[in-house]
Order: structure tokens, then C-alpha cells, then sequence
């Protein structure tokens, strides 16, 4: 029962790390974009954040996913 938490808490680990990564790959992906075309940079900061909202959410359905597997255990 304690490897059913403790994986939990490492499948969880592993989402937020991966949420962080992908968060900020894109945020440095969007400044390289404005820094070359300043005059998108209303294009580039609306689908920046929709894309951020989206990586977030699959972040929080997989941490109440470990959390719900380590509840039932």
C-alpha cells in the first residue's frame, strides 16, 4: 500500500515537472517569435496563453488522477 502512495506521488511529481517544462519551452518559444515580429505580438500572446491554459488543465487532471489513486489505495 505505501508503493501504491508513493507512486502516486511520483506519477504527480512528474506531470507538474512536465507541465513546468512544456510551460516554459513555450513561453520561450513566444518571446523568440516576438522578439523577431514585434508587430504580432497580440497574435503570439493570445495563443500563448490559450496554449498555457491547456497544458495546465492536462497538468491538473493528472495530478487528481494520482491523488485519486492514491486515495483509493
Amino acid at each position: 500500500m505505501e508503493l501504491a502512495w508513493l507512486a502516486a506521488g511520483l506519477g504527480a511529481a512528474i506531470v507538474v515537472v512536465g507541465a513546468g517544462l512544456g510551460i516554459g519551452k513555450l513561453a520561450a518559444a513566444a518571446m523568440e517569435a516576438i522578439g523577431r515580429q514585434p508587430e504580432a505580438v497580440n497574435d503570439l500572446r493570445g495563443a500563448m496563453i490559450i496554449m498555457a491554459a491547456l497544458i495546465e488543465g492536462i497538468a491538473l487532471f493528472a495530478v487528481v488522477v494520482c491523488l485519486l489513486l492514491a486515495l483509493k489505495a
